[in-house]
């Protein structure tokens, strides 16, 4: 597999740790990560995950930065958002699949981005978490941590 072309589905904890955690022990290579995802312009993440890091981070930010987080995050981070980055859109969702996902021991959040990835992630695609584990019985798609993607490029 050829990382430096292949689609990257980046998950909301890695955002966060760049975001909030800057003495966090894997900032360092979240922080490569990010940048590496940026500069190659493949990597992606869904709009449930941007609502996800807009309601993480209100606790700490103004009406006015919140808005800004989601309207420019997408440039901030050189990532594409699936489906759509349109603050009017609506979100599709089948509950019959999220409810098969949750079947599989997952949250709601986590069923939620497993739907997003099974319904718009190509297969080729990797998803990035540092809570990958989690999710390798749940999408139809390669899971890792940044730390092992970074280790896979440098192979």
């Amino acid at each position: 597999m050829d990382k430096k072309k292949t689609p990257v589905f980046v998950d909301t904890n890695v955002f966060v740790i760049d975001l909030r955690y800057k003495d966090d022990v894997n900032f360092s290579a979240n922080r490569d990560f990010l940048d590496f995802v940026a500069g190659q312009g493949k990597g992606f993440t869904s709009i449930t995950n941007l609502l996800e890091l807009c309601g993480i981070l209100s606790f700490n930010l103004n009406e006015q930065q919140i808005s800004e987080l989601f309207h420019y995050f997408p440039l901030k981070y050189g990532v594409e958002i699936i489906p759509s980055h349109n603050i009017e859109s609506f979100l599709e969702i089948s509950v019959k699949e999220i409810m098969e996902i949750i079947y599989k021991k997952a949250s709601f959040g986590d069923a939620l981005i497993a739907h997003f990835i099974k319904n718009h992630a190509g297969g080729n695609a990797v998803f990035v978490s540092w809570d990958a584990v989690h999710f390798k019985h749940l999408v139809p798609i390669k899971t890792m941590t940044p730390k092992e993607f970074l280790l896979t490029i440098q192979r």
